[in-house]
């Protein structure tokens, strides 16, 4: 076992505790991950004090919602980078009412990062530029084919789970990532060209 899967398992086994209402747990898995959701928050926001307090809202919504969490659906720590991310743009769309945010061209692969080891600065604006990239190319796929590629990729299902959600068939859903793979291959092309 890797030791990214042990945590992910122990980051599981925390979030079922608290569900639970298990303090002790709830206290070990904030320990376990706040440093790395600050640093998510601090990194949308820029602000110190905006970042604390999105990260006390989410931990409170953690406390809150353990109990729906669903671990074929995300990683914990990718289910609760979701929620700081939530968190976070409520706020800036309370502190601006102008500011746009569109959620689906956020770098998920960011998100993802979060699930290793501590990712330096510059790591950071790697994956950072890289997700822009990967979000652009992904904005150009048809939505069919983005959806059933951020199931399988983002959500981690197999090709007959994606079918299943999609209510498809798995030979359909296969060709559409197949081909929006094809798709994003040509566009990430491009723009390093």
């Amino acid at each position: 076992m890797t030791q990214s899967t042990a945590d992910t398992r122990q980051l599981h086994d925390l979030l079922a505790a608290v569900a639970r209402q298990d303090a002790r747990a709830f206290h070990l898995l904030y320990q376990s991950t706040s440093s790395k959701l600050f640093s998510f928050a601090l990194r949308i926001l820029h602000k110190r004090e905006l970042a604390e307090e999105v990260l006390q809202e989410s931990y409170v919504n953690i406390w809150n919602s353990a109990a729906s969490y669903q671990s074929s659906l995300a990683a914990p720590m990718t289910w609760m980078t979701t929620i700081v991310r939530n968190r976070a743009f409520d706020l800036l769309r309370r502190l601006d009412h102008t500011v746009e945010i569109d959620g689906d061209d956020f770098d998920m692969h960011v998100l993802q990062a979060m699930e290793g080891e501590t990712v330096s600065p510059a790591r950071h604006l790697e994956l950072s530029q890289d997700a822009h990239a990967l979000a652009s190319c992904m904005a150009r796929l048809e939505n069919a084919h983005r959806q059933a590629m951020a199931l399988a990729f983002f959500h981690d299902l197999s090709h007959s789970e994606v079918a299943q959600q999609l209510r498809l068939p798995v030979g359909t859903v296969k060709t559409w990532i197949r081909r929006g793979l094809d798709k994003l291959r040509l566009c990430l092309n491009r723009r390093e060209a």
